[in-house]
């Protein structure tokens, strides 16, 4: 009845219209799948926000539909087509590690819908670039022969991730899938300046900090564009430091 009553005066308006609020859109990294954000997307739903952790295609939980053509493209259509399909507007959009590539090429196209981008530990791939190109030459040897292949990307062992206690090495570890081979050996594309007008921001996680993610950090922190903060944990903070994480998201849009 009261419900009733509301729609007919005209002021069924909630203090907590998620439509008023920004709705959060996290995508993960290589090798991860929507599953590492388990634990932000809880804290950011119980702070009453709208949360989406897609898997990108091919991984987490489509790791049994992984295909050769599977290309940072794709994933870029993957979070487009998301955002599009459930009409999502004012999107602060977070990219995990390799997912700074994608969330560049998303802003490229659907600026409009975004409220924001954030990188989280990310790889910051300009025009033209691909991941594989921007990994250390050991590392890329390594790529090289299963791109040639068209052999899909193995993962590194969860450690290097930061993830050191044995429970959650062993959970991360049974989660980790292939990374189609085209995911990295793409080069990126981009029609628009670099985030395309957005605002944004670069958390660099720093205890261990990869040497290839300083390098990006550094970029971002020199870089009068960029919001820069960082997180006294490894590279996976959704991970091993998920209250800091998720109190510095709601941070951004406060």
């Amino acid at each position: 009845m009261l419900i009733l009553l509301l729609l007919a005066s005209g002021k069924l308006v909630s203090a907590k219209d998620p439509s008023q609020r920004p709705a959060f859109v996290l995508v993960h990294g290589a090798w991860h799948g929507g599953w590492c954000w388990q634990e932000v997307a809880r804290e950011l739903r119980l702070a009453d926000f709208v949360v989406y952790t897609p898997s990108l295609s091919g991984m987490g939980e489509h790791r049994h539909m992984i295909r050769e053509d599977i290309s940072l493209d794709t994933h870029i259509t993957d979070i487009i087509n998301l955002i599009e399909m459930e009409d999502l507007q004012n999107v602060v959009l977070v990219g995990h590690s390799y997912a700074g590539a994608v969330i560049a090429g998303v802003a490229d196209r659907i600026p409009d819908r975004l409220n924001q981008l954030v990188f989280l530990d990310a790889m910051l791939v300009h025009d033209g670039e691909s991941l594989h190109a921007l990994q250390p030459l050991e590392v890329q040897g390594m790529e090289q022969e299963k791109i040639k292949a068209a052999e899909h990307l193995e993962p590194f062992s969860a450690t290097l991730f930061g993830i050191t206690e044995k429970e959650q090495l062993e959970w991360v570890s049974r989660r980790l899938t292939l990374q189609p081979f085209n995911t990295f050996a793409q080069a990126l594309r981009l029609k628009n300046p670099y985030c395309n007008g957005l605002a944004r921001t670069y958390i660099a996680c720093i205890n261990p900090q990869l040497p290839v993610m300083k390098k990006m950090a550094e970029e971002a922190q020199l870089n009068a564009g960029w919001t820069y903060y960082t997180l006294n944990t490894g590279h996976d903070a959704m991970l091993t430091a998920p209250e800091e994480l998720t109190a510095l998201f709601i941070k951004l849009v406060n």
